[in-house]
């Protein structure tokens, strides 16, 4: 926990120097794949220092994001079984290393795939949950790329542009409320909307 924390201060020690976004950008895209610590504090950093480039930063951190996620499906696609069906020592790496991989998680998102498809990309996109798993899964069980992409730009703009937004429209005092309550939002609206197109398939 500590080397999490001293990387949480690290990520956001580069709101304060001019090469914020390049960070940022850098930061989303490595998140996506492996990185621990997702790029949202150094999105509201970096806005509540330049509102008025706050959604420019949100466009960064998206299309960082999900240039990462093709990354992570690389990995997955070409890099995650030996010829018998085995996990790779790349594979036993990330999940001996790598916070929020086990192979319990693994084949749980399998499940979600093969359940949900394109919602659960955008879950993991827009919601607290391990996106990287889900990325690095979406290759190794060989999900369809176009719905990948598509769920992960939805998913991945949705979550940043929101946080830009309450930002640029509030300003500082809403950064308590992200802290606090964003994740648990975030997760209630995809219940909400994942739940509400169900209900429709149904009737």
């Amino acid at each position: 926990m500590n080397i999490v924390r001293r990387l949480y201060d690290w990520v956001l020690s580069w709101a304060a120097t001019p090469y914020g976004a390049a960070a940022l950008f850098v930061l989303a895209f490595f998140e996506s794949s492996f990185f621990p610590i997702p790029p949202d504090p150094l999105l509201i950093a970096l806005i509540l220092g330049a509102r008025a480039k706050a959604f420019r930063f949100a466009a960064v951190c998206s299309i960082a994001s999900v240039s990462g996620a093709l990354l992570g499906y690389a990995i997955g696609h070409y890099s995650w079984w030996t010829l018998s069906g085995e996990f790779t020592a790349l594979a036993q790496f990330f999940f001996n290393t790598v916070p929020g991989f086990t192979v319990e998680k693994f084949f749980l998102v399998q499940e979600l795939f093969e359940t949900w498809n394109f919602w659960i990309i955008f879950t993991a996109g827009f919601t607290p949950l391990p996106y990287k798993v889900f990325t690095i899964a979406g290759g190794a069980f060989d999900i369809s790329l176009i719905p990948f992409i598509l769920a992960s730009l939805v998913g991945r703009s949705a979550r940043f542009f929101l946080v830009a937004w309450l930002i640029w429209r509030f300003g500082a005092q809403i950064t308590t409320f992200i802290d606090k309550y964003f994740n648990l939002l975030a997760v209630l609206f995809t219940v909400l909307l994942v739940g509400g197109f169900v209900v429709l398939r149904m009737v």
